[in-house]
């Protein structure tokens, strides 16, 4: 148990930091004079006590992890922290007579850390503006990641953060060092973070929306999470200019933040658009919107600009796996509901704040079948994957391959699950998908007219695990099922 200890401390610190953030909902409750600040000042006590007991526990455990201690510390921070900021739900929801179950609590916190946006509640519009707040807030925190925040603070404490880097970024990126120092580079990605957020704020205040609510849609939107503070979400408003907003900042987050890092160091703007998995990003992105505008305008009774406003949103909020929504998108033919939830899947690129598999593993796997084509045909040919001028390394080819079993295996086994539960074809699938991708917004009984409170306890628990494991990319999580990773 010892060598658990150092995990240990890191867990309370994070539990600290995450009674510290529930500080904020305080100001705006204040502020906004719904009568909520109590319920934050109880949670965060609660909170903090549960940390420094930790804390305090493990305080003179080594500042050293190991390389399987940031894999560890990874899975039980993205396992336990949204049982943590279940405490606001628990006691909020009571004090306005609205109580909700552990289990629809822990969906919603799960939802909101891991940038998922489904909900299992109604009557957005009605609750208290500082719970709202709270649970846009915990999208913003988990949409470049709490554990990456921390890497960037933790040579103030005397520990070393790279393991944990590691462990925490998504992606073929895990090895890359945009600086000497992890800290620095985990400091810089939070920098365009920020910036990206700032860009998003004047951007929905001049486009007319409240400030508060601008505040609330901009952690939700940079972090491509998607929770709305309204029933009707971004229909709400019905704003044209709200809507592109929205999708610029979708764009923009869903493509490498280690890319806007190196251009902004070097300079030199050029670096984005030679990269190939940003260019094939914004290919599936733009060029599926527009797909998805030419088939509704053609089958539905719209106006070429309605079609185009209602497709590229669409499109583009689903694949960034953002999940706003202003249409019943399943009224449409059911090639377009089917394919946007199918472009989640690989719309986004690593080192983005959206989940899914990430176009760069899916440009591995094309590459890697189109160069065993090759050898069939010109057997004696030495020849080597590559995307654009770079080779891609064996290592690489082995491990999306190994994430694309494990991938396809989950949302199988999920999806049979979900069946032998009761539940339909469409919306299991769906449900699934839409969790393991971090989506939110599905087809069926999770679809844009629906949620997650339409699902049995069984099934909601089954998506918030399934929402985990897309967090966490499957890997960090299936590797702690290894005999060998117990054996020291």
């Amino acid at each position: 148990m010892r060598h658990l200890l150092p995990i240990l401390r890191l867990l309370g610190m994070l539990i600290l930091y995450m009674s510290a953030s529930m500080l904020l909902p305080v100001l705006v409750a204040l502020v906004m004079h719904d009568g909520m600040e109590w319920v934050y000042l109880e949670s965060a006590a609660l909170t903090a006590s549960i940390g420094a007991l930790l804390w305090f526990g493990a305080r003179n455990a080594s500042n050293e992890l190991q390389p399987r201690d940031g894999v560890l510390l990874v899975v039980l921070t993205w396992s336990l922290l949204p049982l943590v900021a279940t405490i606001p739900l628990l006691i909020g929801m009571h004090e306005i007579g609205r109580p909700i179950s552990l289990t629809h609590a822990y969906y919603e916190a799960t939802s909101g850390l891991t940038t998922t946006g489904g909900t299992v509640l109604t009557g957005l519009d009605k609750l208290p503006v500082s719970l709202n707040f709270w649970r846009c807030f915990l999208q913003w925190q988990g949409g470049m990641g709490i554990l990456v925040l921390v890497v960037a603070v933790l040579p103030l404490l005397g520990m070393g953060g790279s393991q944990l880097f590691r462990a925490e970024m998504a992606g073929p990126m895990k090895e890359t060092k945009l600086t000497p120092r992890i800290a620095d580079t985990a400091a810089g990605l939070w920098m365009i973070y920020a910036i990206l957020s700032l860009l998003c704020y004047i951007g929905y205040w001049m486009a007319g929306m409240p400030p508060i609510d601008a505040i609330m849609h901009t952690f939700t939107t940079v972090s491509l999470g998607g929770t709305s503070s309204h029933d009707a979400s971004f229909a709400h408003y019905n704003s044209v200019a709200v809507e592109a907003v929205a999708m610029v900042i979708m764009l923009l987050a869903a493509c490498n933040f280690a890319l806007y890092f190196s251009a902004l160091r070097r300079n030199d703007a050029r670096i984005l658009w030679r990269n190939p998995e940003l260019r094939m990003t914004l290919i599936c992105l733009v060029g599926g919107g527009l797909l998805v505008s030419l088939v509704i305008w053609s089958t539905q009774d719209y106006s070429l600009g309605k079609a185009l406003r209602l497709g590229m949103f669409h499109t583009i909020s689903i694949g960034t796996t953002t999940g706003y929504s202003t249409w019943n998108y399943e009224a449409w033919v059911p090639f377009t509901s089917v394919f946007m939830l199918l472009l989640s899947s690989f719309a986004t690129s690593a080192g983005s704040t959206g989940g899914g598999i990430k176009t760069l593993r899916c440009m591995v796997l094309f590459q890697t079948a189109r160069h065993e084509l090759n050898r069939i045909v010109h057997p004696r040919a030495v020849q080597t994957p590559r995307i654009g001028q770079t080779r891609i390394p064996d290592t690489i080819i082995r491990a999306v391959v190994a994430y694309m079993v494990l991938y396809v295996s989950t949302v199988l086994i999920m999806t049979l699950l979900m069946l032998a539960s009761g539940l339909d074809l469409v919306s299991a699938f769906a449900a699934t998908l839409a969790s393991v991708n971090c989506t939110g917004l599905g087809l069926g009984q999770v679809g844009p007219t629906s949620n997650y409170a339409a699902l049995n306890d069984f099934q909601v628990w089954l998506c918030s695990i399934g929402m985990i494991l897309g967090r966490l990319e499957l890997l960090s999580f299936f590797v702690l099922l290894m005999p060998s990773y117990w054996r020291r």
